[in-house]
């Protein structure tokens, strides 16, 4: 039973395939051969199952670990944050200073602050436009009929798994 999932398809393929040919009547020897093939889709159906299932559980666990490194990268940028702001609050208070080979200093940067968009002159913005399609609307009209280029509604099957 080392065959492939894809194996067993095939061979059930050809199964069918001889079934038809014989107009649908079954021998003594395909009724076994049968009844091999979808025992062996059973224990490989089984198999696959119980690795979807285990990989499904790892990566549960990975999305748990990521979400707690992500919640300890916040509190450390927080750390960082007002450990940054402590020292600045301090050479603002005494001065520059050094300790050992550190020296503790600023540097003046230069930020723009714009309180309202809107009232600034054309020359001042930048106008970005982002168009998307409206799935829902065009999935409402092409099942209403509607015929729009460039769109089609396409079917898919996905596996479920009860």
């Amino acid at each position: 039973m080392n065959k492939s999932l894809y194996a067993i398809n095939e061979q059930q393929m050809e199964l069918m395939s001889a079934i038809e040919l014989m107009d649908g009547e079954l021998t003594p020897e395909m009724e076994s051969h049968l009844d091999i093939t979808k025992n062996e889709l059973n224990h490989k159906s089984i198999a696959y199952l119980e690795v979807i299932k285990g990989k499904d559980g790892i990566n549960s666990v990975i999305d748990l670990e990521i979400k707690r490194l992500q919640a300890l990268k916040k509190r450390n940028t927080n750390i960082v944050d007002r450990l940054k702001y402590n020292l600045l609050n301090a050479v603002k208070t005494f001065g520059e200073y050094e300790v050992g080979l550190q020296k503790f200093t600023t540097r003046k940067s230069e930020t723009i602050e714009v309180e309202f968009i809107n009232e600034l002159p054309e020359e001042f913005k930048t106008i970005k436009v982002t168009e998307s399609a409206n799935k829902v609307e065009l999935k409402k009209a092409l099942k209403a009929g509607v015929k729009v280029d460039g769109v089609t509604l396409v079917e898919h099957q996905n596996l479920k798994i009860n």
